[in-house]
């Protein structure tokens, strides 16, 4: 990346998730008044969650025990939001290719995540352990 990463709006990861869940927002304005608090009110939750766990992932770098902990929630979320788009095409809410479309973003979201995950070391600030986590090496 040829800029550094100053805050979460800097990640790739971030923006993708938050033009997701814009996106979502726009396509569940047109479900049924009934899915208003059940399904509508899910799928937005969740996948407005991403970003806000991602967020604070960001803020909690460094504390390694903590930043894996937060990715997990925003982890999570992501895949709960998956299966929102699920049931909204199974409900005739979505249609499949608009609904593939967000769940194949989603996969790209999670892949970042695991990634993220599996080299938390270079995403965490130097130095910072909490009391009781042991050192990697």
């Amino acid at each position: 990346m040829s800029q550094k990463i100053k805050t979460h709006n800097d990640l790739d990861v971030y923006r993708q998730a938050f033009d997701a869940a814009m996106e979502i927002f726009e396509r569940s304005k047109t479900f049924p008044k009934e899915e208003i608090f059940s399904l509508t009110d899910q799928i937005r939750r969740s996948s407005r969650s991403v970003c806000a766990n991602l967020a604070e992932t960001w803020r909690k770098r460094r504390y390694e025990n903590a930043f894996i902990s937060k990715l997990s929630d925003a982890e999570s979320e992501a895949a709960e939001t998956q299966v929102w788009l699920e049931f909204a095409v199974k409900c005739g809410y979505m249609e499949r290719d608009e609904a593939v479309s967000l769940y194949q973003i989603y996969d790209s979201i999670l892949e970042t995540f695991v990634g993220m995950n599996n080299h938390s070391q270079s995403w965490v600030l130097p130095g910072k352990k909490m009391k009781g986590e042991r050192v990697k090496g």
